[in-house]
């Protein structure tokens, strides 16, 4: 893979804030919802994508900086047993006694670490829970806003399917019981975690259950009133934009936010954006001098007076 850093086009020394504007600025440009069919523009989508997952978590950033991981965030082979004696829960969590030979007798040594040690016909008994198996996910904003199911391949060629839930956060920690490493013994499976990570989109921001969105509207529009097309998380609706509209101004969309299990639903709000045409004609050159000349108000008037 491509080093991070220079796929998001950022030096190694940007901020986190930089690398997150960085990842979404490329995201508007080479998203596939806004390029359907360009296969180059997908590819470049999906490698900002992987560049920003890397970089986008400060300890994960640090690692592959010190080069315990490669940019496709796999452990590098010197670092393999630090990172597996890390990760694991020391509540007695390890598969198995494998490298531990130095130890003396390594079921001896699990079975009073465990805690589980009994004699059993003059043999040693012991069992304990299996390890938790570690898993990341990406997923597309609207997949987490309305919830979906996945599918991870696991290291044995296993799959699993995850159930992603409606309103789930970045950074959500889903936990499936008995699908981690199996137990010692008697003891039972671990379980599996999936970290998930939530893709930026393009066009919709989460705040709180609310989503954001910016719309863009004409001139015309702005002044006159208008019937608009707004797309939401689950699909698009008419929405009425009121005479004298002006940029900043927020109209509400009740229930057409994320819709949390147990929560009402969030809103989705609506910045106006108003958009002058960038070679306008004649004609509205000519009434926009004729308003000019009627235009008594100072609209800086008060944002003068609050400096």
């Amino acid at each position: 893979m491509t080093d991070p850093y220079d796929v998001l086009g950022v030096s190694r020394s940007a901020s986190q804030a930089e690398i997150q504007k960085a990842y979404r600025a490329l995201a508007k440009t080479h998203h596939p919802d806004l390029n359907p069919g360009d296969t180059a523009a997908e590819e470049r989508f999906k490698a900002a994508s992987a560049a920003y997952d890397l970089l986008k978590n400060p300890q994960q950033r640090a690692r592959f900086d010190r080069g315990e991981i490669d940019a496709s965030g796999n452990e590098r082979a010197e670092q393999r047993f630090y990172r597996e004696y890390a990760d694991a829960d020391h509540g007695g969590r390890y598969a198995s006694a494998a490298g531990y030979e130095d130890l003396g007798d390594a079921s001896d040594f699990f079975a009073d670490l465990f805690g589980k040690r009994a004699e059993a016909g003059g043999r040693t008994h012991f069992s304990a829970r299996g390890r938790d198996a570690l898993y990341h996910l990406d997923v597309e904003f609207l997949d987490a806003a309305n919830g979906t199911t996945r599918r991870v391949t696991m290291p044995d060629g296993g799959t699993l399917d995850v159930s992603i839930p409606a309103g789930i956060r970045d950074g959500a920690t889903l936990r499936l019981k008995g699908k981690g490493g199996p137990g010692l013994g008697d003891g039972a499976p671990g379980d599996a975690l999936v970290e998930i990570s939530v893709l930026p989109h393009p066009l919709f921001t989460r705040e709180g259950d609310d989503i954001v969105v910016e719309v863009p509207i004409a001139l015309d529009e702005a002044v006159l009133g208008a019937k608009v097309d707004v797309p939401t998380i689950s699909g698009t609706v008419r929405m009425s934009v009121p005479a004298g509209s002006s940029t900043g101004d927020v109209l509400r969309l009740r229930g057409r936010g994320i819709t949390p299990k147990g929560r009402p639903a969030g809103n989705q709000r609506v910045v106006l954006k108003v958009v002058a045409p960038k070679e306008p004609d004649a004609e509205l050159k000519a009434a926009m001098e004729a308003f000019r000349e009627r235009r008594t108000s100072d609209l800086r008037e008060d944002w003068r007076a609050s400096a």
